[in-house]
């Protein structure tokens, strides 16, 4: 098997198509065919009787059998899913409608005759050619994007262990990774000595903010319910804030009713004098406040609420500041932009997503907190059977507890390894260079005839109108508003087609429809964003 070299943003990237670590078995195993089944604690055979050592003869030589398909499947991924996925000459999608696409895959339906190893790598390669390919230098259409090597590495490792991340007995290497990410994590905004969780998304993360912010001010309720409160209770986030603030009101029983919006700036950022207003007025209603959550880096806009004015107003009324900071939390890496997060170490609890804007593999998020064993008494249910308190070691790092899950899928290795492997110098250079594009974009649309930038981006959002031909230098009444609404949607749809890039459209308060360009792959380059540009000219100069 020959090693192949992906070129990325003028780096060489060396992948070794053996992948010893991840697929390779010792070649004695495989010739002799046969393991006994050996004692784990002192080496002993067990004794089974005939019947059963020959059902684990055949296990054995069952898995042993599939290796050569392991192989194979790992060469594809590596051939298909990255080296020819990430080259620019390569379509970013296969789009289909979801009849035509289903109809390519006559295999999905599971019948009672197993697949072979052939047609089940077959399949896989299909999956691959129909699937939007994300690590491409041209995909901007998420808040994502792109792949590091050594996290995908982390990843793989982590599948093939399959642990879960609950108790130290069976994760003890990724419990002690997960503290020291973790003191790493919390240090970089000023959260030293709390206390952090990995969570199934961001939206997790700011559920767990509105969660522990209610225990820490109403601890009644965990055990006797909303019913214990003498008034309803509310919270408060921008109208520019993430959905998941609705829903998590909704699950957690507090109301989406009891939701008070804060107006925002003409950037998207939360007006600290409008919060204030709010939560008097929220209390003038017989509400009771308690938490706020702040943003830094809206979804759309990429806005960063100002933290200290906000705390201000939350530490004068004994509000919970929670910062969502999924998307432009990362910035905590760069000496040069971490002032869009200043005032960090004064709130109460953020969430923070690497696979965002830090390169980590979907899924990677974390809450944290500076208010130290709140996660734990919180969400603590002490099942006997799992956190025993008399095991033989400290059981301290027993962590389970501390999440609203109970297994856990181990997401800390693949983060450890990415960072490890860059350093906090190769993070930062790599987060100024994603910031470094969208300002480059953003100069370029200022001066291209037919774009129209919406705002100036604070995070690497940049959104904006291309304006066809057809439509420049006429009076932009509500008619010509009304007819620009449906160019970004017919130019994607035109993208999509042709699979040249993607990028995300939307509206946004009065704004009619306008490309929302995420620059998140570390990979692109100055030349991708003339690209996007010059490639939207292509495709909507006719409209």
């Amino acid at each position: 098997m020959k090693s192949v070299t992906m070129k990325t943003n003028g780096f060489s990237k060396q992948l070794n198509g053996d992948i010893h670590a991840a697929t390779k078995r010792t070649t004695e195993r495989e010739e002799i065919g046969h393991c006994p089944v050996s004692n784990g604690v002192n080496g002993r055979h067990v004794g089974v009787g005939a019947n059963e050592g020959a059902q684990v003869d055949e296990r054995v030589s069952t898995v042993q059998t599939s290796l050569p398909f392991l192989r194979k499947l790992v060469d594809v991924i590596i051939q298909d899913g990255l080296v020819d996925a990430m080259d620019r000459n390569t379509k970013v999608c296969e789009f289909l409608p979801p009849a035509e696409l289903k109809a390519r895959f006559p295999e999905f339906p599971i019948g009672q005759e197993p697949a072979s190893d052939a047609q089940l790598v077959d399949v896989c390669k299909k999956i691959i050619k129909y699937s939007v390919k994300t690590v491409n230098p041209r995909f901007f259409n998420q808040l994502f994007g792109g792949m590091d090597v050594h996290a995908l590495g982390g990843a793989w490792l982590t599948e093939a262990l399959n642990s879960s991340q609950y108790t130290y007995e069976v994760a003890p290497v990724f419990t002690l990774l997960e503290k020291e990410i973790f003191n790493k994590m919390l240090g970089l905004i000023g959260f030293q000595g709390g206390d952090a969780i990995f969570v199934p998304g961001g939206s997790m993360g700011n559920v767990y903010g509105m969660n522990v912010a209610r225990y820490r001010k109403f601890p009644e309720v965990k055990e006797k319910g909303l019913y214990s409160l003498k008034k309803p209770i509310a919270l408060f986030t921008s109208d520019k804030g993430h959905y998941s603030i609705t829903k998590g009101a909704a699950m957690l029983g507090l109301g989406t009713g009891n939701i008070f919006k804060v107006g925002t700036d003409s950037m998207g950022r939360m007006l600290p004098k409008n919060l204030e207003k709010q939560v008097e007025a929220a209390r003038s209603q017989g509400y009771e406040p308690y938490f706020v959550n702040a943003t830094a880096g809206t979804t759309v806009l990429g806005a960063y609420d100002r933290l200290d004015a906000i705390a201000d107003v939350c530490e004068r009324l004994g509000l919970w500041l929670h910062v969502d900071g999924a998307w432009g939390g990362s910035v905590a890496v760069s000496r040069k932009y971490r002032h869009l997060i200043q005032g960090i170490e004064r709130a109460d609890s953020m969430t923070w997503n690497p696979h965002k804007m830090m390169g980590a593999p979907l899924q990677c998020s974390v809450f944290l907190t500076k208010h130290k064993g709140v996660l734990q008494e919180c969400h603590s249910a002490h099942a006997r059977y799992l956190f025993q308190q008399d095991k033989n070691y400290d059981v301290s790092y027993d962590t389970g507890d501390m999440s609203l899950q109970c297994g856990r899928k181990i997401d800390v290795l693949k983060l450890w390894l990415l960072w490890r492997s860059k350093g906090d110098t190769g993070m930062e250079r790599d987060i100024d260079h994603l910031f470094s594009l969208s300002r480059h974009l953003a100069s370029e649309i200022r001066k291209t005839a037919g774009f129209r930038l919406i705002a100036e981006p604070e995070c690497t959002n940049v959104c904006f109108w291309y304006i066809p031909p057809s439509m420049r230098g006429q009076t932009e009444d509500s008619a010509w508003f009304d007819r620009l609404a449906k160019v970004a949607p017919a130019i994607k749809a035109a993208m999509m087609r042709e699979g040249s890039l993607m990028i995300g459209y939307n509206p946004d308060g009065d704004l009619v429809n306008f490309f929302r360009m995420v620059v998140s792959n570390f990979d692109s380059t100055t030349a991708d964003m003339d690209f996007v540009l010059s490639e939207i000219d292509r495709l909507g100069r006719a409209l």
